[in-house]
């Protein structure tokens, strides 16, 4: 079984379900998740975790991302974004000026309604199932935050801009309460999520193309190891009579390390063979590193198994 993230392009037109089907078929296994959900219409980066690497769902999940994405003024629909049915027309007489200081009044920290059309979940049903049905439910506002927001063309009644938000926000709904602000009503007609963590659209690959490297046995070079994925952390390593407390995800006192040092933050922890155990955290009341996160292949503990790991690798 392969252990790792690839950096997948969604197409327009797959849910990110769909990605995860799909990538099941292609590389014949079935443990496969993704790391954030985007609309079936928008595209971009999808960071997907495989194997092990599974566990890093919810950490990459909340990472800072930023889309490129498309606002059309004078029309709002039920679902924030063009596929929706339209609610409201408004003929969009704003100047560029005024379009520019409502959509940067934005950057910052900023109260938002999530959009009854989302897999959000109000008592325990999701809001896009209600709206389905017709209901509409009162939504909690959640904060989130624009980092920045870059105008890179204005063609009214189109804005194209580029947005870095904190993890949780929805671009449709910012398109939706830009054109609010402006009276004039608005709505997203593209999106395309440029950039995910560390993951970046540039270094992306298609669906064809995973399989086409499958196809020439080189996937290897495509799937990245999960401790890359923690690259910015300090790295420590265990000596060979302590190893066992990191492979078991125990807690371990600085004397365990080849360098015993306490260390502020996050660290990845090494074996004395250079294995990958996870992350950890020092704790200073009890004065021990405490496991954040562990990947480390417990199989490799039983030799029973090792004649068929080789197998499947």
């Amino acid at each position: 079984m392969r252990s790792g993230v690839i950096n997948i392009y969604k197409e327009r037109g797959f849910t990110s379900h769909d990605v995860v089907a799909k990538l099941r078929g292609i590389l014949k296994q079935k443990k496969i998740g993704h790391t954030g959900t985007l609309d079936p219409d928008a595209e971009g980066v999808l960071p997907v975790c495989l194997g092990r690497a599974t566990k890093l769902c919810d950490l990459l999940t909340d990472r800072d991302k930023t889309y490129e994405a498309v606002l059309l003024l004078g029309q709002s629909t039920d679902t924030q974004d063009i596929t929706g049915t339209v609610t409201e027309h408004a003929e969009v007489t704003v100047t560029e000026d005024e379009v520019k200081k409502a959509v940067l009044s934005f950057v910052g920290d900023y109260l938002q309604v999530p959009p009854m059309y989302s897999a959000r979940k109000v008592n325990g049903q999701k809001l896009c199932d209600l709206a389905r049905a017709g209901k509409e439910v009162t939504r909690v506002a959640r904060a989130v935050t624009i980092y920045q927001i870059e105008i890179l063309e204005m063609q009214l009644p189109r804005v194209r801009m580029l947005v870095s938000c904190s993890k949780g926000t929805y671009i449709r709904t910012l398109c939706h309460d830009i054109g609010e602000v402006l009276g004039c009503h608005g709505c997203m007609e593209k999106l395309l999520r440029t950039k995910a963590g560390a993951f970046l659209v540039e270094d992306s690959l298609t669906l064809s193309q995973v399989e086409e490297l499958r196809d020439k046995e080189q996937l290897e070079k495509v799937i990245i190891p999960i401790d890359k994925v923690f690259d910015t952390l300090p790295k420590v390593q265990l000596l060979k009579e302590s190893a066992k407390l990191g492979h078991n995800g125990n807690p371990f006192s600085k004397e365990a390390l080849t360098r015993p040092e306490i260390l502020e933050g996050e660290v990845r922890v090494y074996d004395s063979e250079a294995e990958f155990i996870g992350i950890y955290l020092y704790q200073h009341k009890k004065g021990q590193y405490h496991p954040v996160k562990i990947f480390y292949d417990t199989s490799k503990e039983a030799p029973s198994n090792k004649k068929e790991s080789r197998e499947q690798a």
